[in-house]
């Protein structure tokens, strides 16, 4: 059985697959669409994880959100809140940020502004998409692997190593400097794709958790069960 994880890059989506072996491919898919059709014709991909929010609510935050920033401290700030609907649909920054203050009394950050088109191109695909797509985070999905709190930022040198060797550790052997062939990656996006390819993996063999751990527990106007699987 075969797995993929997306992680955005600067050109769409750094796609990582793997199997029940370990690491398998990686390319970069200009949308989710994209991911999902070439998983499938190539790889005969069963499901995929993206680091994206899935399930996006109308007014307030997720429990989702808050949760995991509490389950990856000290690495809590890089899960960021969840735009409200009608700050993605905004037209600018501005316009973005005077519907959140609005519909959540908080402004939003220029950080998840920046995932916004990201963000849309899941929304917009997810009901038709072929196979599964869940949402995962790689700080959340490192968190379980170590078994406790990472203290290094993915970008440094000690912190891309430690993911490394978490990869490593679960059959994942991405290979170094792999990105210089995919334009518009970074090194950290391969392995956040990885991780949750990892997480895919996990789902479809039934040992996966999720934040929060009830199913149905968060639901908001598109009907999704909001989860941040891992």
């Amino acid at each position: 059985m075969t797995y993929i994880g997306l992680d955005a890059c600067k050109t769409g989506w750094v796609a990582i697959v793997i199997d029940d072996a370990g690491y398998r491919d990686v390319f970069i898919a200009p949308s989710v669409r994209d991911a999902d059709e070439r998983g499938i014709s190539e790889f005969d991909a069963r499901i995929i994880v993206v680091d994206i929010p899935i399930g996006i609510p109308n007014s307030g935050s997720r429990a989702a959100d808050t949760q995991a920033r509490k389950f990856i401290a000290p690495r809590g700030p890089s899960v960021f809140p969840t735009p409200v609907r009608a700050a993605l649909e905004a037209e600018s920054y501005a316009a973005a940020r005077a519907a959140s203050l609005a519909a959540s009394g908080k402004s939003l950050s220029a950080q998840a502004y920046a995932i916004r088109e990201r963000i849309l191109d899941v929304d917009g695909y997810r009901d038709r998409a072929r196979i599964p797509i869940l949402e995962g985070h790689p700080e959340v999905s490192f968190r379980a692997m170590r078994g406790t709190g990472i203290e290094h930022a993915k970008k440094s040198v000690a912190g891309m190593s430690l993911r490394h060797q978490l990869l490593d550790g679960e059959g994942i052997s991405v290979p170094f400097g792999v990105e210089s062939s995919l334009k518009g990656a970074a090194a950290d996006d391969v392995l956040d794709a990885a991780a949750m390819a990892w997480t895919a993996r996990r789902v479809a063999r039934g040992e996966a958790d999720r934040i929060p751990a009830a199913a149905g527990s968060e639901r908001f106007s598109d009907g999704v069960d909001s989860a941040i699987w891992f």
